[in-house]
């Protein structure tokens, strides 16, 4: 699927009215239609409401258009050029005159907004590559917080608190949940997003403050990642789960709901959460994601959130509406996981599929474990990182997912006195910590890295697994990084007589420690410096 960048600049053009106006390029556009006809069931009763926009070259794009609770219908677009825009619209009810071949057109302008998602444009995937990109080249690495249920429960204060101390942490995307789930049964005002299974009616209201969550988010630079259908597919909370329990045809028509109302919006979808997408169900999720995604009546890369240590990158690898790996290496430090992380599937397979970014949207979490550290959960990122060609990560706490306020519990999932509040949690050591892994890697050419252990001479994680030493470079061995997990010597091979420049990043404290400048034509042994884990940088010597 080609990179889609649609952002709108709308104005609408009705039977009687015409309106013109100028938006901005890469902000999204909104339209409001004003149907003719009261419809009892709306999302069944007008099965299609589509518009078509055609840029100032001449390219066409199709989007869906939704609707906002009574007469009130909208359509929210992205432009990605400068110029003259035209639309039409589309209406499965041809004799509805309020919302079928209502044309219109509208002036996209140059943005003034120096942030980069509206100077460099959305997030897209150039064929070929493993790296997220703005829409002009530029590299994005994915720095993301998970949220769950912070559209669903924040007040505008407590949002933009939020919003604003991530930004001073380095981050850049935030993850969170648009219906109710497992984790938050109703939203802030009490309300749902849906109701019903083999029949359901959409509750506008409930959208409205996720509208404004995300599009705060947006305003302040942030890429927003919406899980569409929570899925979660065993245990306690399937019946939380609309992309478990709904049959196909609801869960597509509230999936292309939830598409249409923010696909105007700076946005990366997750199609289905904590779900299971292969086996038995590999054939319903291939259904939908077809039935929503593919006719590219959308804005936005799509990807799906599995379950903790499932990878489907070769069941989806063929999907042309799949357009990037993540995956969930568990709330775990034990054996088994880390060598899921460091021996599993991602580094056997990420070679061998269609290139695509490879994330880890859901490492360890902070403080959901008593006995993990602040070393064990950066120990869970670095390896991630370093598992495949180097693309980002997310963080998690376990008070920020929920968010948890004084005096609460996590809904459905026991007792959680423990935990610290979604506030606090903010200044756990990890939650800066991240911070410091995406200012070590956009100091380089990260989007050039990929793994290459063949330079470790032994590798000590084949005695205990905690001790796995992991190793990137460029394909010309210009730049190294080696991350050991703990305090311990390591040995790296001959590299051609090359020069280098020595460097030590400490991740727990963000310190950098210069060392000599050593010529690798012998194999050299290498001793962290620091007390925990250690990253070694080795830049040649031009």
């Amino acid at each position: 699927m080609n990179p889609k960048s649609f952002i709108f600049c709308i104005v609408l053009f009705s039977v009687s009215t015409f309106t013109f106006g100028q938006i901005p390029i890469y902000e999204r556009f909104e339209q409001v239609f004003t149907s003719n006809k009261t419809y009892d069931d709306p999302i069944y009763q007008v099965q299609n409401f589509e518009i078509v926009f055609t840029s100032p070259t001449g390219v066409k794009k199709t989007v869906r258009g939704f609707w906002d609770g009574g007469d009130t219908w909208k359509v929210r677009f992205m432009p990605d050029e400068i110029g003259t825009w035209t639309y039409i619209s589309n209406s499965s009810d041809k004799g509805n005159s309020g919302l079928h071949q209502i044309e219109g057109s509208f002036e996209c302008k140059a943005s003034e907004n120096e942030l980069d998602l509206y100077q460099k444009g959305p997030i897209v995937h150039f064929p070929g590559t493993y790296q997220l990109r703005h829409q002009d080249g530029t590299p994005f690495f994915w720095t993301a917080c998970t949220a769950w249920n912070g559209a669903l429960k924040s007040t505008q204060e407590e949002w933009d608190y939020y919003l604003e101390n991530r930004l001073e942490n380095s981050y850049n995307t935030i993850q969170l949940v648009t219906t109710q789930w497992r984790g938050s049964e109703k939203n802030g005002e009490g309300e749902v997003a849906f109701t019903g299974s083999g029949h359901i009616q959409i509750n506008p209201e409930f959208f409205k403050r996720i509208d404004e969550r995300i599009d705060e988010a947006n305003r302040k630079g942030l890429l927003v990642s919406p899980v569409i259908l929570w899925a979660l597919p065993f245990g306690d909370g399937t019946e939380y789960s609309p992309g478990y329990y709904l049959p196909i045809r609801e869960a597509v028509i509230l999936a292309k709901y939830i598409v249409a109302r923010y696909q105007g919006n700076h946005v990366l979808w997750n199609l289905g959460g904590d779900g299971k997408y292969y086996g038995d169900l590999e054939d319903r999720w291939k259904s939908i994601g077809e039935q929503v995604f593919g006719e590219g009546k959308y804005q936005g890369l799509v990807t799906l959130h599995p379950h903790g240590l499932s990878w489907v990158g070769d069941t989806y690898e063929d999907e042309p509406w799949y357009e990037v790996y993540t995956y969930q290496s568990s709330h775990s430090k034990a054996e088994g996981t880390v060598n899921w992380i460091n021996k599993g599937p991602v580094t056997d397979r990420w070679s061998k599929i269609r290139p695509l970014p490879i994330i880890n949207t859901e490492p360890l979490y902070e403080d959901i474990r008593k006995d993990a550290s602040p070393q064990d959960i950066r120990n869970a990122w670095y390896w991630s990182v370093f598992a495949a060609p180097v693309a980002g990560l997310t963080y998690g706490a376990n008070g920020i997912w929920p968010w948890l306020r004084e005096g609460e519990e996590i809904e459905n999932h026991g007792p959680s006195e423990h935990v610290k509040r979604w506030k606090e949690s903010l200044e756990l050591p990890g939650s800066i910590q991240m911070g410091y892994l995406n200012q070590l890697f956009t100091k380089f050419k990260w989007w050039e890295l990929k793994p290459n252990q063949t330079l470790l001479v032994h590798q000590p994680g084949e005695e205990s697994f905690d001790q796995f030493v992991s190793i990137l470079s460029d394909a010309e061995n210009k730049l190294l990084l080696v991350y050991t997990p703990q305090m311990q010597t390591f040995q790296i091979k001959p590299i051609f007589g090359k020069s280098y420049k020595v460097t030590w990043f400490n991740p727990a404290t963000n310190e950098y420690l210069p060392g000599e400048s050593i010529q690798i034509y012998q194999i050299l042994t290498f001793e962290n410096p620091f007390e925990e884990d250690a990253v070694l940088i080795l830049e040649l010597k031009e």
